[in-house]
């Protein structure tokens, strides 16, 4: 591997680029979980939030969710859930055990801060479909999705989060 040694005269300017003007600035930066979401705190830069989830947090439109404008303690809970194993997800399990509560509180601010994708009309599909999401199926013991998720996947409230603008790919897998 070949190395290339820089003056620091070149190097500094392109240091002081990526770090905050200001100590207010830089604890901003850190008070809002920005930092965990960009570094991935103790878990490293390559497990870095963004790095899956996205920088806008909209998720990758298969099988990352969206965290932007989740609910925050509903965020949160989960990530305690990755770090006590009550959810498995072998990379969140490895993430989430790595981050202090306040780091978890956090970053689940700063997602919750974001404004969430316009979500687009429901697909027309199957009726059967349908039916089960809005009427549950008391046959079997299924309570309506609708019942904790809203009419139109919009959430109704902290422990119930929205569906709507979530991936397809993530919701099969979650009920799976």
């Amino acid at each position: 591997m070949v190395r290339i040694a820089l003056p620091a005269c070149l190097v500094a300017p392109m240091l002081s680029a990526c770090v905050p003007a200001t100590t207010e600035s830089a604890e901003r930066f850190v008070a809002t979980g920005e930092l965990i979401a960009l570094s991935g705190g103790d878990a490293g830069a390559a497990n870095a939030c963004f790095t899956c989830h996205g920088a806008n947090g909209q998720g990758d439109g298969a099988f990352t969710p969206r965290l932007a404008g989740l609910d925050a303690g509903y965020l949160e809970r989960q990530l305690a859930a990755y770090a006590n194993g009550q959810r498995v997800h072998p990379p969140m399990n490895y993430i989430a055990e790595r981050l202090k509560g306040a780091q978890r509180r956090r970053v689940s601010a700063y997602y919750a801060a974001m404004p969430p994708a316009p979500t687009r009309p429901a697909e027309q599909g199957r009726a059967d479909i349908a039916a089960l999401y809005h009427n549950g199926a008391p046959d079997r013991g299924l309570v309506a999705c609708a019942a904790c998720h809203g009419p139109e996947g919009e959430g109704a409230g902290p422990a119930n989060p929205p569906l709507a603008g979530q991936p397809r790919g993530y919701l099969a897998a979650q009920l799976d």
